[in-house]
């Protein structure tokens, strides 16, 4: 093996494929002793990641000593080759393919050029550069209309300038993979932030005085979001639900939902307001 091979199992998964697959990409081939494809076909792929040097980096798992780790992955046949990046899986194959086919598979793996401009366009969006961020980000885009990247980082330049709708729009093009849950969080932060008009104290006074007034309670829920008081926004969500699940075409969920996406998934309130929504729904 060389350098850019390594061995990996149940114990080391996660910080030798998933975390490091954020920084660069990772190609997992999943094999025993007794297959013999797999003798066809992991030495090709050791070959590869040599020529790439460290384009990629292939990481060896031995099913039999790590049934688990197949199972959770879904190996169902050997060789079984995962392409990660950033944390999830972009392609796969099965089988012991010709070289050229594993070549085909690598470009899919790999940054493209767009890739690698929305890369850019970040570092600089950290920065606070948003104008060279932007022109990366339509360069990017220019390569490659669907490059996720590029989108919610534009999206986000987009957002920060008051531009939601367009952000917005851009957001509704990222495709599912490893942006689309960056882009369901800003998407969500824009909706909330939209929908969050109306003066608390009065939405209040008048919720008083009509306990049953669901247009009121749903407008005070929405403040209550765009002021990031989330636990209050969902407890009068829920409250709407219990009262009409079919209040304004599920309104108040798709509400909870947005917030659900804005949190992410194992916040302690997420999960808490989760199961609250399933008992109305489902009782």
């Amino acid at each position: 093996m060389n350098e850019w091979v390594m061995d990996a199992g149940e114990q080391d998964f996660e910080s030798l494929v998933l975390e490091r697959s954020k920084h660069v990409p990772v190609v997992v081939d999943f094999w025993a002793p007794w297959c013999g494809p797999c003798r066809t076909l992991g030495p090709l792929l050791e070959r590869l990641a040599e020529e790439y040097a460290g384009a990629f980096v292939l990481a060896r798992v031995n099913v039999d000593e790590n049934p688990q780790l197949a199972t959770a992955l879904r190996v169902q046949s050997i060789p079984m080759v995962l392409g990660f990046r950033d944390g999830t899986v972009v392609s796969e194959f099965v089988g012991a393919l010709p070289e050229s086919a594993v070549r085909e598979f690598l470009q899919r793996v790999l940054p493209g050029a767009a890739d690698l401009l929305a890369e850019e366009a970040e570092q600089l969006l950290a920065a606070g550069k948003l104008g060279d961020a932007e022109e990366l980000c339509r360069a990017a885009l220019e390569q490659d209309a669907r490059c996720g990247r590029a989108l919610v980082a534009l999206a986000t330049i987009l957002a920060a300038r008051g531009e939601d709708a367009t952000a917005l729009t851009l957001l509704d093009r990222v495709d599912p993979g490893p942006a689309r849950p960056s882009a369901d969080r800003l998407a969500a932060e824009l909706r909330i932030r939209g929908a969050g008009a109306g003066d608390e104290a009065t939405l209040r006074a008048t919720l008083a005085a009509a306990p049953g007034d669901l247009e009121t309670r749903f407008q005070l829920a929405r403040a209550l979001a765009a002021q990031a008081r989330y636990t209050d926004a969902l407890q009068e969500y829920l409250e709407i639900l219990r009262r009409n699940r079919q209040f304004e075409d599920g309104a108040a969920r798709k509400a909870m939902l947005d917030i659900f996406d804005l949190l992410g998934a194992g916040n302690e309130t997420v999960e808490h307001y989760r199961a609250e929504l399933a008992k109305v729904l489902f009782s």
